[in-house]
């Protein structure tokens, strides 16, 4: 008999016949992982199940690649929280979303484990939780390959004025070194490289930014496979808000 117990995030859950749920969660040491919850569907059990909770988890199967059986048991629910607001449920709906999209069953991913907690605690903070998501972003890429490399010019080398991103190699350029290649660059906001105020309408140009990676480098390494639309409506109802 295989067994583990982990704390973890519910990023989704379905009905799995009549009184079964098959739940998919992420933990610190066990990663993604997906399992049957047996009476998930009861009035006891099923309030528990909502996307973004926080759970006591056990694990339990014959062998290490059966589905196995979750024994779940509430930590603290992020429900309240993001059903107060659009913004902040389309916000809990992109993280999951994501989540469940990038990473591969089982793999760890400690560090992004400890930011997307972080992440989801901040949740109707809506003074600070834009910013905390884009950088967020920025972590989810650098954990899956394809982080991007801001410290100084792909073409130069300087460090000053770098006003731009190559969108094939994730590097930062200066105003010079872009030369007449300005127009095909992306924008590099003074956010995504940590320093300035980081106002509302740099935070929606570093969401573009990392959109671009995000579709083109990680969904592009996963097969293809179109991004969850929860992003998009994020980003859709942040730029709504403002």
């Amino acid at each position: 008999m295989m067994e583990w117990r982990d704390q973890g995030i519910l990023l989704s859950t379905r009905r799995h016949g009549e009184t079964l749920a098959i739940i998919e969660v992420f933990t610190p040491m066990q990663g993604r992982h997906v399992g049957i919850v047996r009476g998930g569907t009861s009035r006891k059990i099923a309030p528990i199940l909502q996307p973004g909770a926080q759970l006591d988890l056990t694990w339990r199967a014959r062998l290490e690649d059966h589905i196995g059986t979750f024994t779940v048991e509430p930590v603290r629910s992020r429900a309240a929280v993001a059903m107060a607001g659009r913004l902040a449920l389309a916000g809990l709906n992109t993280v999951t979303g994501l989540v469940g999209y990038c990473l591969p069953e089982r793999e760890v991913h400690l560090p992004l484990y400890s930011r997307t907690e972080t992440l989801l605690d901040l949740l109707g903070c809506e003074d600070v939780w834009p910013l905390a998501y884009l950088r967020w972003e920025l972590s989810l890429l650098e954990e899956m390959g394809y982080g991007l490399d801001l410290t100084c010019c792909a073409v130069t080398g300087a460090t000053d004025d770098l006003v731009y991103v190559s969108p094939k190699s994730g590097r930062a350029v200066s105003r010079a070194g872009a030369g007449d290649w300005a127009d095909r660059l992306l924008p590099l906001p003074d956010v995504l490289r940590g320093i300035g105020d980081a106002d509302d309408a740099e935070i929606v140009a570093g969401l573009r930014t990392t959109g671009y990676f995000l579709t083109h480098h990680l969904a592009a390494g996963l097969g293809g496979r179109p991004l969850p639309q929860s992003r998009a409506r994020y980003v859709e109802a942040f730029i709504r808000s403002l």
